[in-house]
């Protein structure tokens, strides 16, 4: 009688019925975005030193994050474009969100180089790593959420997925999830040109914004201010304080801001040019004289050379975005 009960398909049924809803607590679909295309916030792909276990109740206890083998001083990247929603100490530690529409990517010990506010692109540095982290050794801890829901990160880089039985009801959203996880499956990273693209090369009709010899390339090096080795993620140029900063393309003012590591700063958008979406950015800038939203033409003043940031003397630091990646200047301007 107890063997027939135990082999009836429709109390199996129930029986995985209320085990799943008892496992998985999921919020409804309609709460679980599509997630974007992302990228892992170090370069390269680091280790992943404790996963993801999110927590069963919102006060539960868990794990709401991955963390990642890091050092500090190790360039910490937006693993999605987005805008910076904070920046500040969290309990003695510095703490990083940015927000991208539905989601906010988190990362933590950091010590911030971009402000509340500050547009940022996929791969752009946001700091670097600081110490003082929950970890006994040291690492980055990243977090996704969707309003208050915990998502695992190791979604937007492609990876670790997990297998779950889950209800009828759910199949649409695995369905999109798995989706999402192929998609993201293709971005690939490696080694230190992991966040930035090589570029096409030749001439393409931007011009210098300032004159002035290159007086620091992009790629690693020891950086002068923070004393680490990091990603030098754009070209500078020598020139005095006070010298004009010109467009070197037409496009639109996308933004300003001012942080501790850039200091003012400048975005442009060129739109598409020879089939790539172009953004530049200049830093370090004494003023600008034009605003937000102002298209500008080729070879207006945007403003002024400065040393304002994390900078030891004069100069622009010119960085550029191709397909929201950020890339190598030299790699797209005229020579």
């Amino acid at each position: 009688m107890t063997r027939s009960r135990l082999g009836s398909p429709l109390l199996w049924s129930a029986f995985l019925v209320v085990l799943l809803a008892q496992v998985l607590h999921t919020a409804p679909a309609a709460a679980l975005p599509v997630l974007p295309v992302g990228r892992w916030p170090l370069t390269g792909s680091p280790r992943v030193l404790r996963g993801f276990s999110p927590p069963a109740s919102p006060y539960g206890p868990g794990h709401r994050g991955v963390d990642l083998a890091a050092q500090p001083g190790d360039p910490v990247l937006a693993a999605l474009g987005g805008r910076v929603s904070f920046a500040g100490q969290v309990a003695g530690r510095g703490v990083l969100s940015v927000q991208s529409g539905p989601l906010r990517t988190t990362y933590e010990p950091v010590a911030a180089q971009v402000a509340v506010g500050e547009p940022v692109q996929a791969g752009q540095p946001l700091g670097v790593l600081a110490t003082g982290g929950h970890c006994s050794r040291s690492c980055l801890h990243w977090g996704l959420r969707a309003g208050e829901e915990y998502l695992n990160p190791l979604l937007l880089a492609g990876g670790y997925g997990q297998v779950l039985l889950v209800p009828g009801e759910r199949r649409q959203v695995v369905q999109r999830s798995a989706a999402a996880r192929a998609r993201l499956a293709e971005v690939a990273t490696a080694g230190l040109t992991a966040g930035w693209v090589a570029g096409p090369g030749g001439r393409h009709g931007f011009a210098h914004p300032v004159p002035g010899p290159i007086t620091s390339p992009f790629g690693v090096r020891f950086h002068p201010v923070l004393k680490v080795w990091k990603l030098h993620d754009g070209t500078d140029f020598g020139a005095a304080c006070g010298t004009p900063i010109r467009a070197p393309f037409a496009g639109r003012v996308q933004g300003m801001s001012t942080s501790a590591g850039y200091g003012r700063r400048l975005l442009l958008d060129h739109g598409r040019v020879d089939g790539r979406a172009v953004v530049t950015a200049y830093n370090h800038g004494l003023r600008y004289v034009v605003r937000p939203g102002q298209r500008v033409r080729s070879g207006q003043v945007l403003g002024y050379v400065g040393r304002t940031g994390y900078a030891t003397g004069c100069h622009l630091h010119l960085m550029v975005w191709l397909d929201g990646a950020l890339a190598n200047p030299m790699t797209w301007f005229s020579p």
